[in-house]
């Protein structure tokens, strides 16, 4: 049995490189370019090779930055914009950051105080619960 699926496998990956044929280009009187599988009589072709990718055009000059096609005044829009993203996103690092120190803080610690409007309190086993949840569900919503 091993056999046989050890011949067909050979077979099969033998049949796609036998069944790759000769491509030939050529451009005909009028300037049309042709493909075919058979050179064309009394001119010339060449051949191309199908599993080969086509060639990238060299260019001498390279290609302008997105910077240097926009006017300045988009670009200095551009970089504000990337400023306040990059912005945000620390903010956002830093709330996570805190979030999931308050969350080991209140799964850790069953006897927590807090200060709530300058009185030092403690929390009880419910509303502790009740915190640890909703700092999951932020933890979920805001944090990758």
């Amino acid at each position: 049995m091993r056999h046989m699926i050890l011949t067909g496998t050979l077979m099969l990956a033998l049949s796609t490189t036998a069944m790759a044929s000769q491509i030939y280009k050529w451009v005909d009187e009028q300037g049309v370019t042709h493909f075919g599988a058979q050179p064309p009589q009394g001119q010339q072709a060449t051949t191309i090779n199908p599993s080969a990718p086509p060639p990238r055009p060299a260019s001498s000059e390279p290609a302008p930055t997105v910077e240097e096609q926009l006017d300045p005044e988009q670009a200095a829009i551009d970089k504000k914009v990337k400023e306040d993203v990059a912005k945000q996103e620390a903010e956002r690092k830093q709330y996570c950051e805190n979030a999931r120190t308050n969350l080991a803080q209140l799964e850790n610690n069953p006897r927590l105080r807090i200060e709530d409007a300058g009185e030092v309190r403690r929390i009880d086993e419910n509303e502790r619960q009740e915190r640890i949840t909703e700092l999951k569900k932020s933890i979920a919503e805001n944090c990758k």
